[in-house]
């Protein structure tokens, strides 16, 4: 028995299913996850002294790769005045005012823990300013675990094949309308039938927890402009997307404001952090300032701020990492669509930006119900072969490749010739 399986054997007994988010459990491909002893640059390495080219990269936040010896340096700093005082500090301050200052349409944002806490957070608030009770949302758009948005969400629950959560009351999503990903008649059906009702249209601005889906053209533009007819908030969920496909966003990388967005894990370069922010009529709705109340103990927590600011001074300063890191991805995805093309092997490759996937299906993925085409029993054996030959990927169909900094060309190139092995053998 590995040292990774042996720990998951332990901790089996004491955390439920053995991991303490279900993503990374291997259960949709077989087998025991890697325990994860170290990372730097593109790689990981596991407790049994394996390395893997990491396409996880936590998620999505190491956009500078694992381990930037100027992040972690100014962590070391920070940790020696202290990891957490609960108290407002000069940090919080310098990271609302950078993210306020360059992204246009952000004029207050409340940092929060995670995205879950972000996405709830946003939901409240637009509900508050605009004294209204429903919203939409998106069938395979996973906003976090909060009771009213676990409603057809994807990502690790269709890997489960829960449509919804088993203690989620009933009363919590009668509000929560569904919509169809790409599709704009089914939203304005919604606000026909409910004018006066919606507060609020959450969407993935890329739809990055079914797979990857882009929005088709015109699709965001139409979600703008049917909020601001009927006076609802439009909340870009950019837990994945903020500041990765740019600096400013899917915002800035389609061209479409959001009333409200909401951030993850990345403005923390990987820490436990959230943020949501936008308008500023919409955020002095919060308390202190407003009656929507929302507070955390570890809010701003200095060491998280400290890791934030240090990757987004880095790629504020430095945008010409955006341009390689975009290209990139566009060059590595389209060379994996030439493999999938020459295979007899029925698959499509989705992209965007340093974001992608490998859908195991012939039928072109737009939405929740084309992705759920996919065969997932296919994608359980190309995980497994490329986990043979050190390459980390999600153990999960509907999740995305994540592209870094830190993976050069070189690796890449690598990485085709391994999927070459296995698409073309």
């Amino acid at each position: 028995m590995t040292r990774s399986q042996e720990l998951f054997e332990r901790a089996k007994r004491v955390i439920p299913g053995g991991v303490n988010s279900p993503v990374r459990a291997f259960g949709s491909i077989g087998g025991s996850p890697r325990m994860i002893r170290n990372a730097d640059g593109a790689y990981m390495t596991d407790e049994d002294g394996n390395t893997y080219l990491d396409f996880v990269n936590s998620w999505g936040p190491m956009i500078l790769g694992h381990n930037h010896p100027a992040i972690r340096e100014a962590v070391i700093k920070a940790c020696e005045n202290g990891l957490s005082f609960g108290a407002a500090t000069a940090l919080e301050v310098e990271m609302a005012e950078l993210i306020c200052r360059e992204i246009p349409n952000i004029d207050m944002i409340r940092m929060v823990n995670s995205g879950t806490e972000a996405v709830m957070s946003a939901i409240r608030a637009a509900r508050g300013y605009t004294r209204r009770d429903k919203i939409v949302k998106f069938t395979g758009c996973y906003h976090g675990h909060s009771d009213a948005l676990l409603v057809q969400a994807g990502s690790g629950v269709m890997t489960a094949g829960i449509p919804d959560s088993a203690g989620v009351p009933a009363g919590c999503t009668k509000d929560t309308l569904s919509a169809v990903y790409n599709d704009t008649a089914s939203v304005e059906r919604l606000f026909e039938a409910f004018p006066q009702e919606i507060a609020a249209v959450i969407v993935e601005p890329v739809g990055a927890n079914m797979g990857v889906v882009s929005p088709k053209p015109g699709f965001l533009e139409r979600l703008r402009a049917l909020c601001t007819r009927y006076g609802a908030v439009l909340i870009f969920d950019e837990v994945i997307t903020g500041f990765r496909l740019g600096f400013a966003g899917a915002q800035g990388y389609f061209g479409v404001d959001a009333d409200l967005v909401t951030y993850g894990k990345i403005i923390g370069a990987g820490m436990p952090v959230g943020a949501y922010g936008g308008k500023r009529q919409i955020m002095e709705c919060v308390a202190p300032s407003g009656p929507v109340y929302q507070a955390g103990t570890l809010s701003g927590n200095p060491v998280a701020m400290t890791a934030g600011l240090s990757q987004l001074s880095l790629l504020k300063d430095q945008p010409d990492i955006y341009t390689k890191l975009n290209e990139t991805g566009t060059w590595f995805f389209t060379q994996v669509e030439s493999i999938v093309r020459e295979s007899d092997i029925p698959a499509q490759v989705s992209f965007c930006g340093s974001l992608g996937c490998i859908f195991f299906t012939d039928t072109p993925v737009t939405n929740y119900e084309t992705a759920k085409t996919s065969d997932t029993a296919m994608y359980a054996k190309y995980f497994t072969y490329m986990l043979d030959h050190h390459i980390y990927l999600a153990p999960a169909q509907f999740e995305a490749m994540f592209l870094s900094a830190a993976h050069t060309q070189e690796e890449l190139a690598g990485v085709l010739d391994v999927m070459r092995g296995f698409f073309l053998k």
